[in-house]
């Protein structure tokens, strides 16, 4: 991948804050890695991590984006360092992968510090199901277990250890077997004093609630107390047929019931006042909604000298177009609806175009996700499928002329990514 997109991998834009490994006893201990998983050993002296351990430049030299997800299920992970908790994940099939793994890393961060001094953890989350064929292999997932090994097998001696230990203490004649005792000394030097530094994971299992997943054409599970909903595209193999009792089904094409759905579960949060005007969310999507319009016309047009001057021109030079669409107009009305009255009225918007003018609810667990699906339903606006969406936004980016390649490039380096933290507040209400 960065081989096809080398603008978005100069900006900083795919493959960013990655952890770079060069030191030669942690390429080393990657390898061992490799090795347990069947891969080859890298010839690299350097590479890139994210959290899992995925490298950019190692996939690329394999031939295989998916070296750490075969069959994009049962993550592979490649621990070199407790550092990887604070990077990115930038190559999965679930969503919530991420957030899995920045558990796992917080609730054993005495383990895994202790380990990697010595040896690399590596091992897979384990799904509980092997390939996925139809929605109801997906549904099946409760739960996750880290399956974690290490190359050294430090883990297995530590546990080994730990048993000679207790032996110790429970029989009173043990001290007296030679043996076991130079086993101790023997395994202590390899895992050091096991009471004071913790070498086995307090905890290996995790929830696994709400997310999306690349497979079937991109499909959301959204987990409530009494029920749980899938979205997607009906012609995705179970679509209404697994567990239709317990299980609601929702057509990724259905604006209406979607949006419906968010609305009712609380995940949305409508258009009012009280966060439309300090946002500047109406301007924010009424301004991508002409970029989009100018894209579809002249795809190929020169836009390195935009600015607002140049882009209010366009709009007055092509007003019959914007009628035509629709969007543009739309959003100044509601703008002036909800100067008026304090909010609009959601009801009386046409379903698609509800999802110009609400996000996601800040403060709901699923937030990031449901800003995702909101961004499907909008896809001409870059910069929030950029920030919720980036399968979706590198799709997309494949399709985009050399010219809107570079527009796209800019716009988000100069509004984005200078300040990700504030603009997202700002615009979405989010915090990190």
């Amino acid at each position: 991948m960065p081989s096809r997109f080398p603008l978005l991998r100069d900006s900083a834009l795919i493959y960013g804050r990655l952890l770079t490994v060069d030191e030669p006893h942690l390429v080393e201990r990657y390898n061992k890695a490799l090795k347990a998983f069947g891969l080859s050993p890298t010839d690299l002296q350097s590479f890139e991590i994210d959290r899992t351990g995925f490298s950019p430049q190692i996939a690329e030299e394999l031939g295989d984006y998916s070296y750490l997800d075969p069959n994009g299920i049962n993550r592979r992970f490649i621990i070199l360092t407790p550092a990887q908790i604070d990077l990115p994940v930038v190559h999965t099939a679930f969503s919530n992968t991420s957030q899995l793994m920045f558990e796992f890393m917080t609730r054993n961060q005495r383990a895994i510090n202790a380990l990697t001094i010595k040896d690399v953890i590596y091992g897979e989350i384990d799904d509980s199901v092997s390939t996925v064929e139809d929605i109801e292999d997906l549904l099946s997932i409760n739960q996750v277990e880290f399956r974690v090994l290490s190359a050294e097998d430090v883990l297995g001696k530590a546990a080994e250890l730990g048993t000679l230990v207790d032996r110790l203490k429970q029989e009173p004649d043990a001290w007296r077997d030679d043996d076991m005792l130079n086993r101790m000394v023997e395994l202590a030097r390899i895992c050091g004093d096991i009471r004071e530094n913790a070498l086995v994971p307090d905890q290996v299992i995790f929830r696994h609630n709400a997310y999306w997943t690349s497979h079937f054409g991109g499909l959301y599970v959204f987990v409530d107390p009494d029920t749980t909903t899938v979205i997607c595209d009906p012609s995705a193999p179970g679509f209404r047929r697994s567990r239709p009792w317990q299980v609601s089904y929702l057509s990724i094409f259905d604006a209406d019931r979607v949006f419906r759905f968010l609305a009712e579960s609380g995940r949305l949060e409508l258009p009012r006042a009280s966060w439309i005007d300090a946002s500047g969310y109406l301007e924010h999507r009424a301004e991508m909604v002409v970029r989009g319009l100018i894209r579809e016309s002249e795809p190929n047009r020169n836009l390195s000298n935009v600015d607002k001057i140049w882009l209010q021109t366009w709009i007055h030079n092509n007003a019959e177009r914007i009628s035509q669409d629709g969007n543009f107009p739309f959003l100044n009305a509601a703008k002036r609806e909800i100067n008026q009255l304090g909010q609009l009225r959601i009801d009386e918007v046409p379903p698609r175009q509800r999802f110009l003018v609400v996000r996601a609810k800040p403060d709901h667990p699923d937030a990031w996700l449901t800003n995702r699906l909101i961004s499907d339903f909008v896809p001409f606006d870059f910069m929030s499928r950029y920030i919720f969406n980036k399968q979706g936004f590198y799709a997309d980016y494949e399709g985009f002329s050399q010219n809107w390649r570079a527009h796209v490039v800019d716009v988000l380096k100069t509004a984005y990514l200078r300040n990700k933290a504030a603009f997202r507040a700002r615009l979405y209400g989010l915090t990190d």
